[in-house]
């Protein structure tokens, strides 16, 4: 590798490992304000509490939703640019957002990090506008991703909301002990039963926050090393490339065999793309038993081949003039699943890296929002119920997204869902206007500014770089 290069990874790897400490510390409160502010935890004991919960989140969390991160940007946009393009990305992108989740702390408005993230890759996009002698694809934004990245941050403030009045409702329904539902007593722990119900769903909120929002870190470092070293970790190595080259021989021998006489020009320019990749995968790597084996240029062609061919197989499977059996889509959408393994990975040194940022950051920077959460969004202390309810829904909607692959706000799902507790106690009356309007504006506002922001310092790097 050249010097250049080294220096360019380095410097985008600090930046992500610093956005992720900046995440940690902008998001800490959302698991720390209720067993804070209900005197469950002491607040050092609370956020290193909370910083463990987060890394072991991160570390046991799987990688869909840093995959979800990646999708964003089509793979031409990644690949098929120089360096210096692909450096420029991943500064606009990371600057952007860093630049965001500082100005929103400072002021302790609880922001959403995931908004700022998706914002900043949108962003990219746009920039590329400006540049139609880099644009080598129709779209430089996966719109259908977007679409369904940008549902999943519009609904979960809104079930936040809902949800946490139902809970509310379930802990009145089955709890009958008046203690839960007043305000704690200053300087005074509430009873054992209680601490434990409350440090129980920091843990949740916690462990979830890692999960979804450590990912969102990881989907950042593999931008980068994809970006700009895409040889090295184009295909993961832990895989034998006889068993995709099984998978995609099963999925065209079904193809083959398909009725196609009724498909329109469109849908046969899909059928044609996936056999023509999935044969330019098996060609690429016959004979070869480990991804070492496969040259680096060779590796990089697998990487596109395998991605393309999944998005034609999607489209394929969902046209009605293709005559695929029940049991043919399973068996394409199962291989398709396994083969996408290939290149949908994550190293774990790069995993481990993201965890230590977030649980370190997790452990300070946490009073200004924690301040915001515990005593701003309501006009009456949290009680013990209602700090339980919140972090319970929180946790759900999280950890449902974490699942889904989506990543979702660990903001707006706990600030909406304590303000839910508000409005079940004594209605709308019982929300401090202003601070939920300094909420509202900042929901509002993080995914324009990070896009033009991004979009700037993109044209900025990009003439300059």
């Amino acid at each position: 590798m050249a010097t250049s290069i080294i220096v360019l990874l380095i410097i985008a790897l600090l930046l992500a490992c610093l956005f992720e400490f900046v995440n940690g510390f902008h998001d800490t409160a959302n698991a720390v304000a209720t067993v804070i502010y209900t005197h469950t935890l002491k607040p050092t004991t609370a956020v290193v509490y909370s910083g463990l919960w987060n890394f072991a989140g991160v570390l046991f969390g799987g990688v869909a939703v840093a995959m979800g991160i990646m999708n964003l940007l089509p793979l031409e946009v990644l690949l098929d640019n120089t360096i210096s393009t692909g450096m420029s990305i991943i500064l606009a992108i990371l600057i952007s957002a860093i630049i965001w989740n500082l100005g929103t702390w400072y002021f302790g408005i609880p922001a959403s990090s995931s908004h700022t993230l998706i914002g900043a890759i949108l962003g990219i996009g746009f920039g590329f506008y400006f540049f139609p002698e880099f644009l080598k694809t129709d779209q430089p934004i996966n719109w259908g991703k977007a679409q369904d990245i940008g549902l999943s941050l519009l609904i979960s403030p809104i079930l936040g909301f809902s949800m946490a009045i139902f809970v509310i409702y379930i802990f009145k329904r089955f709890v009958k002990n008046e203690i839960i539902y007043k305000e704690p007593v200053p300087g005074k722990k509430p009873p054992i039963w209680i601490r434990m119900i409350l440090v129980v769903t920091c843990t949740l909120v916690s462990f979830s926050h890692g999960q979804n929002d450590g990912q969102k870190g990881i989907g950042l470092v593999m931008l980068i090393l994809v970006t700009l070293m895409p040889f090295q970790f184009s295909l993961d190595p832990s895989i034998n490339p006889q068993k995709v080259i099984l998978l995609s021989s099963e999925i065209r021998a079904v193809i083959d065999k398909t009725d196609i006489s009724s498909i329109d020009a469109k849908e046969k320019t899909f059928y044609d793309e996936a056999v023509s990749n999935l044969n330019n995968i098996e060609q690429k790597i016959a004979g070869k038993t480990t991804v070492n084996d496969i040259s680096p240029q060779d590796r990089f062609e697998v990487r596109k081949s395998i991605i393309k061919s999944q998005k034609y197989l999607e489209k394929l499977l969902k046209s009605k003039n293709i005559a695929i059996s029940t049991n043919n889509k399973k068996k394409i959408e199962s291989n398709k699943a396994e083969m996408k393994n290939f290149v949908e990975y994550v190293p774990k040194w790069v995993i481990l890296m993201i965890s230590l940022s977030l649980g370190l950051g997790t452990m300070i920077g946490w009073k200004r929002i924690v301040k915001t959460i515990g005593e701003k969004i309501g006009k009456q202390h949290m009680s013990y119920a209602q700090g339980a309810s919140a972090e319970i829904t929180a946790a759900i909607l999280i950890n449902s997204a974490s699942q889904l692959g989506l990543p979702v706000s660990t903001t707006h799902s706990l600030s909406s869902a304590i303000a839910g507790t508000m409005v079940a106690k004594k209605g709308l009356k019982n929300l401090h206007k202003k601070t939920v309007r300094n909420i509202l504006w900042a929901w509002i506002l993080t995914l324009p500014v990070t896009i033009v922001l991004s979009a700037l310092l993109f044209i900025l790097f990009k003439t300059i770089f």
